[in-house]
């Protein structure tokens, strides 16, 4: 009653405060039919008051979002099934609680409901920014037919959509190195399951009998041999400069946004190659081969993709340049190079069969922070080794892609 009461619309407040003026000027004056009609005014608000107290809903809310997840740009349909576990309602006003990210609020208009009784609601948000967005809670307004009162309640609950960068579908180019056998020469190279998972085949004549496996033999019943053949698999890492101070504009058409795109469409094209995907960048280090046990799976490097911010790090992330990247391949997705970076981005090419790198053109996207900024150092990594190219605002991904492979 007391939220009730505090919900008296402008017209509720206006009728309650004539009623009680007339019912005083009807007590000093000794007007009885004044007092009366007083009494009668402030009634009415009041009672609407306790009819909407009486009315409180019991309402229960399921969201489905169909799909979970989906690239910036693309569409998904949510559907909100409404129940009603308490006594009838009368016509409900509903609005979904979205954030600017996924457009306008859609709005509802439900008839009364009975107890027991479901409705189901549907909308579409088109999202244009990445991240993990909340849809909900439901707000709900109960209005009473004399206007007198509206109150505005939340259903708990909520939904979460996963928005990950665009991707770019990339052309292929001339990928060299970046091979590592996984045979029985290599038994530490096995990226599943343990030394002792080999790959064995039935035994065929002529066959070695020191490559009989004993254990699978006697688990099938038959003779069991070590498969001869070596399995090779491809890594690649790709190195996403996340710094604040090394990118510029803000929100979505930020140089951030952009090297974060880039780095989303590098990795999936990798992946979609055969290669075992490693993603490194300020905020830590995301394998797409150990977290979901996919080896070819690139939805984890997506998904940290999607949620990743600029860091206020000044320094590079300390990465040791080990057998993850000793052999593979290195793409490198940079922001403005600072000078203290030369020889964070020099050690690469020295171990990596291979280096490119995709320089923004940071300036571009946004005026400039402070003096001294440098612009992308293409020629100076092409010294050091990689395969450089610069990528300015408004140039195609896919043609800075294939400008690599000259």
């Amino acid at each position: 009653m007391r939220s009730a009461l505090q919900a008296l619309t402008v017209r509720g407040r206006a009728f309650l405060a004539s009623g009680l003026t007339s019912i005083l000027c009807g007590l000093v004056l000794i007007e009885r039919d004044l007092t009366r009609m007083g009494l009668l005014v402030a009634a009415l608000p009041l009672v609407s008051a306790m009819y909407v107290a009486g009315r409180s809903h019991h309402l229960r809310l399921h969201r489905t979002v169909t799909p979970p997840h989906l690239n910036v740009g693309e569409s998904a349909k949510v559907l909100v099934t409404v129940e009603n576990g308490g006594a009838p309602t009368s016509v409900l006003l509903m609005e979904e609680q979205l954030p600017y990210a996924l457009g306008g609020r859609p709005r509802f208009v439900i008839q009364p409901m009975g107890r027991g009784a479901r409705e189901r609601l549907e909308y579409t948000v088109r999202p244009e920014i990445r991240g993990r967005h909340s849809l909900g809670p439901m707000q709900v307004r109960l209005r009473e037919p004399f206007g007198m009162v509206e109150l505005r309640e939340e259903i708990a609950g909520a939904a979460h959509l996963l928005v990950t960068p665009r991707v770019v579908p990339l052309s292929e180019i001339r990928l060299g190195g970046g091979w590592f056998a996984t045979g029985d020469d290599h038994p530490r190279s096995f990226t599943v399951g343990r030394v002792a998972d080999v790959v064995v085949r039935e035994y065929r004549r002529g066959d070695d009998l020191r490559r009989v496996h004993w254990r699978s033999t006697a688990r099938m019943g038959e003779l069991m041999v070590r498969n001869e053949e070596q399995l090779w698999q491809a890594r690649a890492t790709v190195i996403l400069d996340n710094r604040a101070v090394a990118h510029r504009g803000t929100g979505p058409g930020s140089s951030l946004e952009g090297a974060v795109s880039a780095a989303a469409s590098v990795a999936v094209h990798l992946s979609s190659l055969g290669y075992q995907v490693r993603l490194v960048s300020g905020s830590g280090i995301t394998d797409a081969w150990h977290e979901r046990g996919r080896p070819l799976d690139p939805f984890p490097l997506l998904e940290e993709l999607a949620v990743v911010t600029s860091t206020d790090d000044r320094e590079l992330p300390d990465i040791t340049l080990g057998e993850d990247v000793t052999g593979g391949i290195v793409v490198g997705v940079l922001g403005a190079v600072q000078p203290e970076d030369s020889s964070w981005w020099a050690r690469f090419p020295r171990h990596s069969a291979q280096s490119l790198a995709l320089a923004l053109d940071v300036e571009s996207w946004g005026q400039r922070a402070h003096e001294g900024d440098l612009p992308p150092s293409t020629m100076w990594l092409a010294g050091q080794g990689w395969r450089a190219t610069s990528w300015r605002k408004g140039d195609a991904l896919a043609a800075a892609w294939r400008e690599l492979d000259r």
